[in-house]
């Protein structure tokens, strides 16, 4: 009986050897160490373009740049004499913009409340106001302005307009009076605010009624406005030439 040699194949091909096994590991890991390397390179690489081509498109190129002004809120006001006023740079680099110096250029403007200056990306820029509300109208040497809450005079009426409080002062009379008389004016129930021709403001704290019927009401301050009204509503019942509820606890009426 022959006994043939065993065959070193398997399936028709050699079996590795365990030197050949080690090389192809070896070769792997060596791969895989400058694959993690050149990974990192390429990550920064790229990095690096990203930052680059940010800084081109926004600070350098005109992709991003002004080229249109959207206001929004005016009334009283014309869109031009905001866009005056804002003085937007057309053509500036969007990014650059001092949307402060914008905002403090329009809020200048007398009838303007408060404003809010946004960038609209890519190319626009947002200016929106709100502009003030006339609560009287302010009587001054004979001429007449529009007053808000805050004793703020914003614009010019070339007559009083009818229906609408009226305060009458000097020209040297302060902002912070004017602003007392508009908070008297705002607690003035509607059915006494009806009697009344107008307010004189002579200062701070020297604030009275004129009323329809040529009776005179002494204020003084805006402190307690509400319960002043209700003292003068009671008070009004007694004919008097003035009526002094500048405090309200002791109020006193005289005859003319």
């Amino acid at each position: 009986m022959i006994t043939l040699p065993r065959n070193p194949l398997k399936g028709g091909r050699r079996a590795p050897d365990p030197a050949s096994r080690s090389r192809r590991r070896f070769n792997r890991r060596q791969w895989l160490r400058r694959w993690l390397v050149w990974r990192y390179v390429i990550a920064s690489v790229l990095l690096v373009a990203l930052v680059a081509g940010a800084v081109w498109l926004v600070f350098i190129s005109s992709v991003l740049t002004v080229k249109k002004v959207d206001v929004k809120g005016e009334s009283f006001l014309s869109r031009q004499q905001i866009l005056t006023a804002a003085d937007v740079p057309t053509g500036g680099h969007l990014a650059q913009l001092d949307l402060e110096a914008i905002r403090s250029r329009v809020s200048s403007l007398a009838p303007v409340r408060h404003v809010d200056v946004s960038r609209e990306w890519p190319d626009g820029v947002l200016i929106r106001i709100t502009e003030r509300t006339p609560v009287a109208v302010a009587e001054i040497g004979g001429s007449f302005h529009a007053m808000d809450a805050e004793g703020v005079l914003f614009r010019d009426y070339p007559r009083a307009p009818i229906g609408m409080p009226r305060v009458v002062s000097t020209a040297d009379t302060g902002s912070a009076a004017l602003a007392e008389a508009a908070r008297v004016i705002a607690s003035l129930p509607h059915d006494l605010a009806a009697r009344v021709d107008h307010v004189q403001v002579q200062g701070i704290d020297q604030i009275s009624l004129a009323l329809r019927s040529g009776a005179t009401v002494v204020w003084g301050s805006d402190a307690q406005s509400a319960l002043k009204a209700e003292v003068l509503a009671r008070l009004l019942g007694r004919p008097a030439g003035t009526y002094d509820v500048s405090v309200p606890g002791q109020p006193v009426t005289s005859v003319r």
